[in-house]
């Protein structure tokens, strides 16, 4: 018997697993479940079992992305699906953890890189968000929304329609009046902060320190004609100054790192006037404060961190500005996850032509993984409303729905849009 059998005897009992290993024997773990796909692996050397063993995530990632692991019968999500699907969070303890001493390992080298200064924190965006900008395209709606999505009917909506409604359900949430300024804190390339605009007349400032997501916010303003009321900088947002009506953030609270969170919460709160309303949309964690696991903190978000609900709560405590409003978003995520990855896979060829086929491998990985924990494991997303003041926002969230309402619109694809003129 093999050492890594007894491992994914505990780990599959839901579905059927299939794997062959370097001496050309094979074994078969799980029974056959009609929600799941069987998988089939291959173990091309003996280092791929000690590597899972070590470290179940990390080992399976890396050993994936180098091909000593392959996948004879499935697909990476069908393989990552198969296991959390046994291993679901509220289920209890994980099946899949690394061992003790690279736990511990883990949580040191997290405490390190979650400090996330300001002359850390551009380098830890570049890794991500500076790659190839025709990469976002492959994958990403037209409006280059890199968040989670809003689904009312996931299985017979477009993602475009999905990410549209997003939009609509922040800005409801914030209450825009004619006249106030807007901050958007981690701006991506410009969407949000140009949606605001058109629908609301809001002044917008959009903040990045991504210097690509720059270039491509500035040009979307200038060919619509609003560069002068949608502006974008390149600044961090601890170096702000001045006053906003309203301050939303999608997606970048991710990347604030837990030692900054009351940095975070204070500045915001003096960027604000005593009517100031502010909403922060983030993956969170369904449990308490833990660590990025070790295959995101090196290949995918350096410096990241998935904040607990409990954390962003306490860390506005000793600020002074009310928790307004909490909404969860459970699945959303594992929806727009999938899209995501769907496109990736349709655009193979593309993404090895700009990277190579272990960039590609990483990348599926990372979209799967991340579906199937949104799916099965611990994660959320959460959208958390503050407010300066007990009087800035009416008594019930009547407004909400009645001005989402009244923003959501059918999303039109620009090329029919453009035939039908035609």
């Amino acid at each position: 018997m093999a050492l890594i059998d007894p491992f994914l005897e505990r780990a599959v009992k839901r579905g059927q697993l299939t794997l062959q290993y370097p001496n050309g024997k094979s074994r078969t773990f799980g029974k056959p479940d009609p929600e799941l796909k069987p998988v089939t692996l291959r173990f091309h050397d003996k280092s791929v079992m000690r590597r899972i063993l070590t470290d179940p995530s990390l080992g399976a990632a890396e050993t994936f992305m180098d091909g000593t692991l392959t996948i004879e019968q499935g697909d990476v999500r069908d393989m990552l699906s198969l296991f959390m699907a046994n291993d679901r969070w509220e289920n209890g303890k994980s099946k899949l953890d690394a061992n003790l001493a690279h736990r511990i390992l883990n949580k040191v080298k997290h405490r390190i890189d979650s400090h996330n200064a300001a002359r850390t924190a551009k380098n830890n965006v570049a890794h991500h968000y500076d790659l190839s900008d025709r990469l976002y395209d492959l994958f990403l709606d037209v409006d280059r929304q890199y968040s989670c999505a809003y689904w009312t009917d996931p299985e017979n909506e477009t993602l475009e329609q999905a990410q549209l409604d997003k939009k609509a359900h922040i800005v409801a949430k914030l209450a825009i009046e004619p006249g106030m300024r807007v901050l958007d804190i981690g701006c991506g390339w410009g969407g949000m902060a140009l949606y605001i605009h058109r629908k609301t007349g809001a002044e917008v400032l959009g903040v990045t320190l991504s210097e690509e997501q720059l270039k491509v916010a500035r040009r979307r303003a200038e060919e619509a004609g609003v560069a002068d009321k949608v502006k974008f900088e390149l600044i961090d947002y601890r170096a702000l100054d001045g006053q906003f009506d309203r301050i939303v953030s999608v997606g970048m609270f991710e990347h604030v790192g837990v030692p900054q969170y009351k940095t975070f919460f204070k500045k915001c709160r003096d960027l604000m006037p005593a009517h100031g309303v502010m909403l922060v949309h983030s993956i969170g964690r369904a449990a308490g404060p833990g660590v990025t696991d070790k295959f995101t903190a090196k290949y995918i978000f350096p410096g990241g961190y998935i904040p607990a609900l409990s954390e962003m709560i306490a860390a506005n405590e000793d600020n002074r500005m009310f928790v307004t409003d909490v909404e969860v978003l459970r699945k959303h995520y594992a929806f727009t996850l999938q899209r995501w990855y769907e496109r990736t896979v349709a655009a193979k060829d593309a993404i090895i032509g700009l990277y190579d086929e272990r960039f590609f491998r990483m990348w599926t990985y990372y979209l799967a993984g991340s579906e199937v924990s949104f799916r099965y494991g611990g994660l959320v997303n959460y959208q958390v409303q503050y407010a300066r003041s007990r009087d800035a926002l009416p008594l019930t969230r009547d407004y909400m729905l009645e001005a989402e309402a009244k923003l959501r619109e059918r999303y039109v694809d620009p090329a029919r849009q453009t035939e039908a003129a035609e």
